[in-house]
């Protein structure tokens, strides 16, 4: 018994130490405190726990993973066990993806469906070049995938790159016909490019799947408006309202596509409500 609480003793002792030199930021060394706290008690769930913030601080996030599960598993019923976690997976849980999708590339370069995988990840943390990097090399690998096609396409649309986004926007239609959202962003992308009659065949072809989408018949009444078309605007526009008129106003209260519209009272009228 002498013998278990001077270990335990010395766990301690290690795991201040550890702590201390954490908050120096000496990482390697708090580390190894840590350690030798969970090998002289491997039942200490805060010297876990503080190998976990050390792992995590070195962006070793497998590591990091495995000693805050390693904690929560000696202390089940621990809120502070489980706030930890989850901060963890909060704050570095995007990283971590990132970081294994990455491991997995090195270890099978030509899988499409993690290229695509991963490029959505960093799509998602505000990556935009690295995303596309990814999301091209996706469909070079498999240049059938219409999804990877139209997230391809919504970043370039996110950076004004209208026609680059048109391209693959076509093909992805082609691929995978029944898809709406393609139908609606291949409308959006030739209406912004001043083709009017090719947004409206995209158009149309996205009502054949929603035609009560609000996205959809708001897009082409600014499609009508900007082609001097103020009767089917009008009519697109009452559509759009059905659907939430709170929002569509808002909308509308800063939108310029809708200039020409301006001067007419049944415009003003649906949009003053």
């Amino acid at each position: 018994m002498g013998s278990d609480r001077d270990q335990g003793s010395q766990s301690d002792e290690h795991n201040a130490r550890g702590i201390e030199l954490a908050d120096r930021g000496w990482l390697d060394e708090a580390a190894r405190e840590f350690q030798k706290a969970i090998e002289l008690d491997p039942g200490s769930s805060h010297a876990h726990d503080n190998l976990a913030t050390v792992w995590a601080e070195k962006k070793l996030w497998r590591q990091a993973l495995t000693e805050y599960l390693a904690a929560l598993a000696l202390e089940p019923d621990s809120a502070p066990a489980h706030h930890n976690l989850a901060a963890f997976l909060a704050s570095h849980g995007a990283e971590m993806a990132v970081a294994e999708y990455r491991e997995a590339i090195s270890l099978d370069p030509e899988a499409p469906g993690v290229h695509l995988d991963l490029g959505l990840s960093l799509a998602d943390q505000g990556k935009a070049e690295e995303a596309k990097k990814e999301l091209e090399l996706a469909i070079r690998q498999d240049p059938k995938d219409a999804f990877a096609r139209h997230e391809l396409a919504a970043l370039l649309m996110d950076e004004g790159d209208y026609r680059g986004a048109i391209g693959h926007l076509k093909e992805a239609a082609r691929l995978s016909p029944e898809q709406f959202e393609v139908h609606l962003d291949l409308g959006i992308c030739y209406a912004q490019k001043g083709f009017y009659a090719e947004a409206e065949r995209a158009y149309q072809r996205a009502r054949e799947r929603e035609p009560d989408d609000l996205l959809l018949n708001y897009n082409t009444a600014a499609l009508y408006a900007l082609w001097g078309k103020p009767e089917e605007a009008l009519e697109a526009l009452r559509r759009a309202l059905a659907s939430d008129p709170a929002k569509v106003r808002a909308w509308l209260a800063g939108d310029r596509m809708f200039e020409s519209l301006q001067e007419r009272s049944d415009f003003q009228e649906l949009a003053r409500g």
